[in-house]
């Protein structure tokens, strides 16, 4: 898969899909009110050819920012590691600093998973590929072959 678009944010957010990306580190960046994921994005879930059951996906390394943040709370019981099911936002509002950060709207956001949920505030994100996505018959590439753990917020393109 060829992909032209390393750079994803809450415009894209109708198009995408957050269901079993991998969260492999979670930090908050309370300098700059950023809560910041390390995942591996699943950008296409490949059909079964006529012979095999099983699905290959298209999964790429990525880091995914969401700004302006405040209200965090996280609930998780993570026992064998933590995949988002989904992402939901809701009751938009103009943000209580609109003219500091030239931002309009503000969401309420909510990331449920199997392993609990995690709730904020938050203006927006992006969602930087870090690399190639790349086929593989797993719904993330592990740590090894994701080259270990990022918070960069750099597109593939820029790198």
């Amino acid at each position: 898969m060829q992909t032209n678009k390393y750079l994803w944010n809450d415009e894209d957010f109708d198009n995408m899909s957050w269901h079993d990306c991998k969260v492999y580190g979670i930090v908050f960046d309370n300098e700059n009110y950023k809560l910041i994921f390390d995942i591996d994005y699943i950008l296409e879930w490949v059909k079964p050819e006529k012979d095999n059951i099983y699905f290959k996906f298209w999964v790429a390394p990525s880091t995914l920012v969401f700004e302006n943040v405040y209200e965090l709370d996280i609930n998780l019981s993570i026992y064998d590691g933590f995949e988002i099911d989904k992402v939901f936002r809701s009751e938009p509002k103009e943000p209580r600093n609109k003219d500091y950060i030239n931002r309009n709207i503000e969401w309420s956001w909510h990331i449920s998973s199997n392993q609990g949920d995690i709730t904020f505030k938050s203006v927006g994100y992006t969602l930087f590929i870090r690399r190639n996505p790349i086929l593989t018959g797993e719904q993330s590439l592990g740590l090894t072959a994701r080259g270990g753990i990022s918070f960069n917020e750099e597109s593939y393109t820029k790198l």
